[in-house]
């Protein structure tokens, strides 16, 4: 083996998501395999999803040492921080990528990490595996956070093969789906990257690019998926999955001309949603939309920079739902500025648009992003960094965690009696703040 292929989310350990209970393989390490085994890498994965810590640690203790890929996110940092401690412990050469490792660099580099792969991975990898020096490899950083600038992209998407799914065991998934949800769910995904600006969202990976797949290979790969695992859903991942409506066109008639036809969930931005793509979506199967609607007011929206109007947000749930699409929606508190009024705003708005579902997420800065950069001089680092992550970065000055519970418990109220109730916490809890 020359490289085992891990990350540090375990499903065991996640409380919230062993209640959803919906989880999905993990594609970037499986199209990081197939990529790199087309290029004679002899590449295995450890999926920690449905594994343990220890039972991560016995492999590396008893594999020979080899190259260890760790991928983490936002919320992993701890678990694989250590490991990388475990790893360089028996031997292995290790290196880190993913969103979290680009935007601490020097931090994991010196948790263990030889080398810090920043942005898409695969050229990296191939190339450090075959041993080409560091200072030779774009998208790197390495000793002393020393970097070599932008990775290289991959031109071109159709060129590459499809995720390695038979390096994992995606009946395990299916299994998890259909014993809490009656249903089994695989996801694939079209393409690479989103060109928006929302101030909040992190680029680590992709950058602002936005690479696109041929419609008539991502429909084989589709076909492949329906007859091999025969999941009764997908989830077609893309960032935004209608941004390009002849792409979508030429998707919708390519399934027909096959006969293809599954339920299906997908996100979206409301600008790219009419009542055309909305009929199409239904067409294919699609049962539920997920639209990031982050904030009922438009000055909060134009404050992220999101290049879309709430009614924007509202047409695009009415065109959904008179297609018979659910619609999910995404909502943040707590962005920089946000006062009672937004609140209040956003209230209405959901009102007005009565989504199927929606979630709500204090806002928090990604490093990284210019939402970080516009409240860096007042965050708050709540214990060691190994120790947390960036959710636990509190912002000076900003709304307590028991003021935006009162703004989810106004969201939810389903009588004037329940509202009431909850603008009077707002008001009782709106001058405590953050220390």
């Amino acid at each position: 083996m020359d490289l085992l292929l891990t990350h540090g989310y375990f499903l065991q350990e996640d409380p919230k998501e062993l209640q959803i209970m919906k989880p999905y393989a993990p594609l970037g390490l499986m199209y990081l395999s197939s990529y790199l085994r087309a290029k004679g890498h002899a590449v295995e994965i450890y999926d920690s999803t449905f594994g343990s810590l220890e039972a991560l640690f016995r492999t590396l203790e008893t594999e020979s040492p080899a190259t260890l890929g760790v991928y983490a996110n936002l919320m992993t940092r701890g678990n694989v921080l250590a490991i990388i401690e475990r790893a360089r412990a028996c031997g292995w050469r290790v290196i880190a990528g993913g969103p979290e490792p680009a935007n601490y660099p020097a931090e994991y580099l010196r948790a263990g990490a030889e080398v810090v792969v920043s942005g898409e991975g695969e050229v990296a990898l191939d190339a450090l595996l075959r041993g080409v020096p560091c200072d030779q490899i774009p998208g790197l950083y390495y000793g002393n956070a020393i970097s070599t600038g932008a990775a290289k992209l991959l031109p071109d998407l159709d060129s590459q093969p499809w995720p390695d799914r038979e390096r994992i065991n995606i009946d395990q998934y299916l299994r998890a789906w259909r014993q809490h949800h009656g249903a089994g769910s695989v996801s694939l995904i079209s393409a690479r990257g989103c060109p928006y600006h929302c101030r909040w969202c992190s680029h680590s990976t992709f950058g602002k690019s936005h690479r696109r797949r041929s419609p008539v290979p991502f429909v084989d790969e589709v076909e492949w998926v329906l007859n091999r695992y025969n999941p009764e859903q997908l989830w077609l991942a893309d960032d935004v999955f209608t941004i390009h409506h002849g792409w979508l066109d030429q998707y919708a008639a390519e399934m027909r001309r096959r006969g293809l036809r599954t339920p299906f969930e997908c996100i979206t931005r409301a600008d790219r949603m009419n009542a055309k793509v909305a009929a199409q979506l239904a067409e294919l199967g699609c049962y539920r939309v997920w639209i990031g609607s982050e904030s009922g007011s438009q000055r909060i929206l134009d404050a992220m920079e999101r290049g879309v109007n709430v009614a924007q947000v509202r047409d695009a749930v009415h065109h959904l739902r008179a297609n018979g699409i659910q619609t999910g929606m995404f909502l943040m508190w707590g962005y920089e500025g946000e006062d009672l009024t937004d609140i209040e705003a956003t209230y209405e708005h959901v009102k007005a648009c009565r989504p199927d579902v929606f979630f709500t997420t204090v806002s928090y800065p990604i490093k990284g992003t210019p939402y970080y950069e516009e409240v860096q001089s007042k965050l708050v680092q709540l214990g060691e960094w190994s120790s947390t992550t960036d959710r636990e970065i509190k912002i000076k000055g900003r709304h307590s965690r028991r003021f935006y519970q009162y703004a989810d418990q106004l969201l939810r109220s389903e009588t004037p009696a329940q509202a009431t109730q909850a603008r009077a916490g707002l008001q009782e809890f709106a001058a405590e703040v953050e220390a």
